[in-house]
């Protein structure tokens, strides 16, 4: 069944981990509901691992923006932008050094990714309700400041696991100036650096335990199923978002973290660390 396994991680993976609801809290689903008999360890792996399809996507789906690197040494737009993407990781990579592990010990449980996804719907409400006017339209005009400044509210799904970093990221874009679609896109480039790293660390730290575990077959078979939903997802997300708001996210964070608690509630999900 490993293949299935993978092949459902993977579709969840990719679909999730760019819209703002949280990868974490429907993984954290999905393994409960289907009753993934692998360990702690191969599950939270696998799941990084994974995440190198859904980045792969985002360097697919924008690699015409990404070759505009080779300017970056004679372009002054392209280096303040790249330079901005680079900042804002700045705040992850520190907060993650220095308290991922006690993070990890004590909060990452179903009940505290339950409130985060309830918490940041209700939010992400309050922030589409405002009568605002964005000043930003594309992510050229971003600037460094601002950007880490994003990045800086980006921790927030760090240290509240559950609450998505798409989410806080584009949140935050939103509430420093950014529209919509503007916000989303930078997410999206933020996701590369952020996820691309940790996916590679793992595989190269936990690349033994995995391919023993579940197969080098298997977890080819997830990255890649992650990497073509994500890439579809990538596309539906930034046409929803030139017409539509995200409070219809909003209500479906609300809905899922209940459905979390009342799983916890009747016994049939645990509560116990997922560290």
């Amino acid at each position: 069944m490993d293949w299935l396994y993978a092949i459902v991680y993977g579709v969840v993976e990719g679909i999730t981990e760019f819209l703002p609801i949280s990868s974490t809290g429907h993984l954290i689903l999905t393994g409960n509901l289907m009753g993934v008999p692998w360990t702690k360890e191969v599950k939270d792996a696998f799941e990084v691992v994974i995440q190198g399809g859904a980045i792969l996507s985002v360097l697919v789906y924008y690699w015409r923006d990404f070759l505009k690197l080779r300017h970056v040494g004679s372009d002054q737009t392209q280096r303040t932008l790249w330079l901005g993407v680079l900042v804002a990781c700045i705040p992850a990579v520190i907060l993650g050094l220095l308290f991922g592990d006690a993070i990890k010990a004590f909060l990452f449980r179903p009940s505290v990714v339950a409130w985060a996804l309830i918490v940041g719907g209700v939010l992400m409400w309050l922030i589409e309700s405002r009568k605002v006017t964005p000043n930003v339209d594309t992510i050229e005009k971003i600037g460094v400041k601002r950007s880490f400044l994003i990045g800086a509210l980006q921790c927030l799904a760090l240290l509240w696991p559950g609450f998505s970093r798409s989410a806080s990221s584009i949140l935050g874009g939103m509430v420093l100036g950014l529209d919509r679609a503007t916000a989303t896109k930078f997410s999206f480039y933020l996701g590369v650096p952020t996820l691309g790293g940790a996916a590679l660390l793992n595989l190269i730290q936990e690349r033994e335990l995995i391919f023993r575990e579940i197969g080098l077959t298997n977890v080819l078979l997830g990255a890649g199923v992650s990497f073509v939903t994500a890439y579809l997802a990538i596309g539906w997300l930034l046409r929803f978002v030139s017409t539509n708001t995200f409070k219809g996210f909003a209500v479906y964070r609300v809905v899922v973290g209940v459905l979390i608690l009342v799983l916890i509630a009747t016994g049939v999900m645990t509560n116990g660390n997922l560290a």
